[in-house]
């Protein structure tokens, strides 16, 4: 017999009179409003500070007032329940404004120089008092530069992954696990430094006369460097998330090991392992240091990612943010808005497209 049919001298038992109170929503909005107007007339009133800390006093008031009033209507649990639970949506709003302050930002400063002659023209012979001028040869510099980096660290990232996660044994696994990690944490500038020293100095001399050479595809080596152990660490965490009974059916049914890996496997890990990838990507488009340092950078269109100086959309931000010209920030804040545009339309492409592969399999 359930709850519901037994019977209680005195009461009818129907999930009626079962159920708990609620505190009214009317309630839950007076409380808020009531604490913010006091946070208000208290911080603006005295001005002891300004509307940040209005705020933040009147999320304590409200959180204080809520348990009370929940703890007059609910009971004591329910109140702490309602608390935590506002504290926790009360988190969540304070992680989210500083994203959305960023992409404000980015698209009100941004939008005054998001013409034509901004994407159609470079920055070669403008002057500084010269309002046109655009970043024609910086978007081409990061699309080249990300894209042969992508190239190269892509494949050795997802094949050194699978190594570790299904073939890597011992002590030789563990080492290479181990110096991954540490190239996760190493900075931009020791990549840049790196590619400096060994490609710029010592290998591109052997094609130019002996005499060392700055070019797009140095700093795509850089991009690489660090883009590879992002791509290897987040490809083997969604490897090892893979059920091993998939592995375990495929053998059943005598399918080698590599063709279960190439069939089974990556395909149930491809999502993760394209996050991850985009990831590795949004932080090579956004790095400026290792450009400086092995591509130079240039005014001019520069098609030829192996030949001369090459330009990206970071640095083109970080160049024209120092600029003395009074037309130089416009075109930096509209440079990082194409930027931020530009990953988000290539992970939104790249996450379709891992979707579509998964839902014709």
């Amino acid at each position: 017999m359930s709850i519901l049919e037994r019977q209680v001298p005195g009461v009818v038992m129907t999930p009626d009179n079962i159920r708990s109170r609620k505190l009214p929503v009317v309630t839950n909005v007076l409380v808020a409003v009531a604490a913010f107007a006091v946070a208000a007339v208290v911080v603006l009133g005295t001005g002891i500070g300004n509307w940040v800390l209005a705020v933040v006093v009147g999320a304590v008031l409200y959180l204080v007032g809520l348990y009370f009033a929940a703890g007059r209507v609910e009971g004591r649990r329910a109140a702490k329940n309602r608390t935590m639970q506002a504290l926790i949506y009360s988190a969540c709003v304070l992680a989210i404004l500083p994203l959305a302050s960023v992409v404000w930002t980015l698209v009100s400063k941004g939008i005054e120089r998001l013409d034509a002659n901004f994407f159609s023209t470079s920055m070669n012979n403008i002057g500084a008092r010269d309002p046109l001028g655009g970043a024609y040869h910086a978007i081409i510099g990061t699309l080249e530069q990300v894209g042969i980096a992508t190239l190269m660290a892509v494949p050795l990232g997802v094949l050194g992954a699978i190594y570790l996660v299904e073939y890597g044994r011992g002590k030789f696994a563990g080492t290479v696990r181990f110096f991954v990690d540490v190239m996760t944490g190493i900075p931009s500038i020791v990549a840049g430094l790196f590619i400096l020293s060994f490609w710029v100095l010592i290998v591109s001399p052997w094609f130019n006369d002996g005499q060392p050479r700055f070019s797009g595809f140095a700093a795509s080596l850089a991009l690489a460097v660090l883009m590879l152990p992002t791509i290897v660490r987040s490809t083997e965490e969604m490897l090892r998330l893979v059920p091993g009974p998939l592995r375990e059916g495929s053998y059943a049914l005598g399918v080698p090991q590599w063709k279960t890996i190439l069939k089974v496997v990556l395909p149930t890990a491809l999502p993760g392992i394209v996050t991850g990838v985009m990831l590795a990507v949004a932080r090579a488009a956004g790095e400026t240091a290792p450009v400086l340092l092995v591509a130079g950078g240039a005014a001019a269109i520069n098609f030829d990612p192996f030949g001369g100086n090459q330009q990206s959309l970071s640095l083109f931000v970080y160049q024209q943010a120092g600029d003395a010209s009074r037309y130089a920030p416009a075109r930096a804040w509209t440079a990082a808005l194409t930027l931020v545009a530009l990953v988000l339309i290539l992970t939104i492409a790249a996450k379709l497209l891992a979707r579509r592969n998964k839902l014709s399999r």
